[in-house]
């Protein structure tokens, strides 16, 4: 119902309109009439949504990717208590996948009925409680059934997580924004080494606990505080955040409206419609390239660099953090070049090729502790570069229904690479001791995932 009543804000002539959401009875906001928003007010709206929603969210993100990672470290001392072999851990890393693929989908279609913060809430308790029961794990059932758990209850966090943004952010911000979320892997990284070790090497036999055991109790539970500080903190959508002015909140509703409008042919917009989308399977297809270089890297990082000659926990700890840091710069950097040129594929395709030479040089270089670093610092840098330029191209392609389900089954089909990669790894190092015909393995899948993004996204759709 349009009121007749006009105000002006800041320059801009407003008309105040009553609308209903999904996640609310009725919101009162300004409507855009035949006077644009300034650049400057534009900028600032975003800067106080990115400054309000950006850090909390990266934080949980940091926490969820740590409490992924931290099996790498654990297995450090959790292999020999529990007598897991090379294969058993890759295909223990790897179940994770199997709970996560399983229950994607359905999460990110709660999340847009019910709202992020009950769904993230949900997600980040849950999976806290499970990382904490890892400790319980006596033989290789257990801890299969743990990971697996603990796939089923992350589930939907990332997918959740990339369906809001796209609440608040046009496409033209999504990478960099994207990109500064995704540095939460970056920051798991460079934090997991010596954080997980040094809890391990200064709790080990207190209380008569391992400690790989207190690793997970003291790295799970801060995951469920998240959680509860999610369902208070976080708003669901625009027209709901009252830390927003309502001409702030009219600016984003016209910003994402427009980018709407521009785009809206061709696009995929009912959730049916994602599962018959060959374009959908293609980019996941890409994405699982990419999914498999970056879980390569990170539950097999430190039996790599023992393997280059570093034999102490901590040195092993403290050298882990050269990749992730390399890759914080990159990744950043990388994005925020592909939102000013507005360009996708070839920034894509570039990280995964790149990525695919730099794991092909890992054995090649394994005799020189430098190169050998400088490989797989560039294996890490350019396969998790790859990812915020790629989730800008489905993000643009798919919206409505059709991007909770879409953007979920993406990512579902992709995260295959994580089963994958880890349980490639340790098969080929049980069976020939060697690790390198599965890296070689994975620089194929990796120049076929940027291949399939040159061939089958246009250059027009990948251009928002």
């Amino acid at each position: 119902m349009i009121n007749k009543e006009s105000t002006e804000t800041e320059g801009v002539g407003l008309v105040p309109i009553t609308m209903e959401t999904e996640m609310t009875s009725k919101v009162v906001l300004p409507q855009i009439c035949d006077v644009p928003y300034s650049d400057e007010s534009i900028d600032s709206t975003y800067r106080k949504i990115s400054w309000r929603l950006i850090p909390f969210i990266f934080l949980c993100y940091v926490m969820s990717f740590l409490d992924r990672i931290n099996i790498g470290y654990a297995q450090l001392q959790m292999k020999h208590d529990l007598g897991l072999s090379d294969a058993a851990y890759g295909l223990g890393a790897g179940i994770f996948f199997v709970g996560y693929l399983m229950f994607e989908v359905p999460s990110n279609l709660l999340l847009q009925k019910i709202g992020a913060r009950k769904t993230l809430f949900r997600i980040m308790f849950l999976w806290g409680i499970t990382s904490v029961c890892t400790m319980f794990v006596t033989n290789h059932f257990q801890f299969f059934i743990v990971r697996f758990l603990l796939g089923i209850f992350e589930a939907g966090f990332f997918p959740g997580v990339i369906l809001y943004l796209t609440y608040w952010y046009p496409g033209r911000r999504r990478s960099q924004i994207l990109a500064l979320f995704m540095t939460g892997i970056v920051v798991a990284g460079l934090i997991a080494g010596p954080v997980s070790v040094g809890i391990m090497e200064a709790f080990n036999d207190v209380y008569g606990l391992r400690g790989w055991q207190w690793l997970f109790v003291l790295e799970g539970l801060p995951s469920t505080l998240l959680g509860i500080v999610a369902l208070v903190y976080l708003t669901d959508r625009p027209s709901d955040a009252r830390w927003l002015s309502p001409t702030q909140r009219a600016i984003v509703a016209h910003e994402v409206e427009n980018e709407l409008r521009d785009v809206e042919t061709g696009r995929t917009t009912k959730s049916t419609e994602v599962f018959r989308d060959f374009r959908v399977y293609f980019f996941a297809l890409s994405l699982f390239a990419a999914v498999c270089g970056g879980y390569a890297i990170t539950f097999w990082l430190p039996l790599m660099i023992k393997g280059f000659g570093v034999t102490e926990p901590t040195q092993i700890g403290l050298y882990s953090m050269i990749p992730y840091a390399l890759t914080g710069v990159v990744m950043v950097l990388w994005s925020r070049h592909s939102d000013r040129v507005m360009e996708r594929r070839w920034h894509f395709a570039l990280a995964a090729f790149a990525a695919a030479a730099g794991f092909i040089l890992i054995p090649l270089s394994k005799d020189s502790f430098p190169l050998a670093m400088g490989a797989l610092s560039l294996a890490s840098a350019a396969s998790i570069s790859a990812l915020p330029v790629f989730w800008a191209m489905p993000t643009a392609y798919l919206s409505g229904k059709a991007a909770a389900s879409g953007i979920a089954f993406i990512n579902a089909l992709a995260t295959l690479g994580g089963v994958l990669s880890p349980w490639l790894i340790g098969t080929i190092k049980t069976m020939t001791g060697s690790q390198d015909n599965a890296l070689y393995a994975i620089a194929a899948v990796l120049v076929l995932g940027g291949v399939t993004v040159l061939v089958s996204v246009r250059a027009r759709e990948a251009a928002h």
